[in-house]
């Protein structure tokens, strides 16, 4: 079947554009590529960012514009609500350039990213059985920052790593005392006393270990051990005076 001569010739003009359009992208340099790639991550257009930034690197894998490249891709993948992504690319950067002196940004952008999943964690928390929930990113982003405030102390970023730390101790002991607390409902009372133990014994400088020691003294009561009962009473009395629990002890 022969096309409208019309057709054919507006085919033809579609087809010979978009050629075009491809000839010209190849001809970038790697500076317009890094700018187009800037500016969609200015806009928050993190896919479009991202896109550019592997096209640059596969056309110019060598020189400032790929190390950069590797750089922001890192926080793209990050902002774009891509942890995973995030990691894998900060990890590469870090094997790749281990002594660039942006080298430490790397490191924190991956601790972000997987305190981005952690804080996903803690909102779901308490929707679901927490024997059931695996706290292993609140685990993994303490790990990354607690590896950047070691290996540079003097980053820029060590401060707000060492808050996020802070968080994140005191978040996987309430992770604990919550476990500990759904145990105790269901007078599972030695794996209650287990985990509150655990928390007294791996996070001493968090605020759940007052809890924690009230949660050992019900639970060791119940089954009868009065003197560990006794023992957990009097260390939270003589430590936490103006917790509800010891207030009501005699």
């Amino acid at each position: 079947m022969r096309l409208p001569i019309r057709f054919t010739m507006v085919l033809l003009v579609l087809l010979l554009g978009a050629c075009a359009g491809v000839e010209k992208k190849q001809e970038w340099s790697a500076q317009r590529y890094y700018q187009e790639a800037k500016s969609a991550l200015d806009a928050r257009d993190y896919e479009s960012a991202i896109r550019y930034y592997e096209e640059l690197k596969a056309a110019y894998p060598y020189g400032e514009y790929a190390e950069q490249a590797d750089l922001d891709i890192i926080y793209a993948y990050y902002k774009g609500e891509e942890p995973e992504s995030a990691i894998a690319a900060a990890d590469n950067f870090i094997k790749q350039h281990p002594r660039h002196p942006k080298v430490d940004y790397a490191y924190y952008l991956r601790g972000l990213a997987s305190f981005s999943q952690g804080e996903s964690f803690l909102n779901e928390l308490f929707d679901q059985d927490p024997t059931q929930r695996d706290p292993s990113h609140l685990r993994r982003s303490f790990n990354y920052f607690s590896e950047l405030v070691r290996k540079f102390p003097d980053s820029r970023y060590r401060a707000d790593a060492l808050q996020r730390m802070k968080h994140l101790y005191n978040s996987l002991a309430r992770h604990e005392i919550h476990v500990a607390r759904f145990y105790l409902e269901r007078e599972a009372h030695l794996a209650a006393a287990n985990r509150a133990k655990y928390v007294v014994e791996h996070y001493q400088n968090s605020p759940s270990v007052a809890e924690a020691l009230a949660i050992m003294e019900r639970a060791y009561r119940s089954m009868g051990r009065e003197g560990l009962a006794d023992d957990a009473r009097r260390v939270l009395k003589l430590n936490f005076p103006d917790h509800p629990a010891a207030q009501q002890m005699q």
